[in-house]
């Protein structure tokens, strides 16, 4: 069955980096395409990143020049490599693949002095 593995995420300061990656299973991986949410405290979970199978990525507004979504095919993971944190990018974070309904336990990143 479809599995998910979020990993990486801690606390970091303000102005930190985080490479958060995620392992996936039970489907064709370098066939997919992958995408990263978050779920800020007491809010909605919303779009990150997205990554097409062959390499095509694009980030929210919000993340846009900090964050970075990449891929290997060969170990089956897709990666958020997070520059410049701040607090606002607190959340619990998820990778997901769109063609699936499944999500992963998420990883915590908190952002904090």
């Amino acid at each position: 069955q479809v599995q998910l593995v979020e990993s990486g995420g801690g606390l970091v300061q303000p102005g930190g980096s985080l490479r958060l990656s995620c392992a996936a299973s039970g489907f064709t991986f370098s066939s997919s395409g992958m995408s990263w949410y978050r779920q800020p405290p007491g809010k909605e979970r919303e779009f990150v990143a997205g990554i097409t199978s062959g390499g095509n990525s694009g980030v929210a507004t919000s993340v846009k020049g900090r964050f970075t979504i990449s891929r290997d095919n060969a170990k089956n993971t897709v990666y958020l490599q997070m520059n410049s944190l701040k607090p606002e990018d607190t959340a619990v974070y998820y990778c997901k693949n769109p063609s699936y309904s499944i999500w992963g336990q998420g990883t915590q990143v908190t952002v904090s002095s």
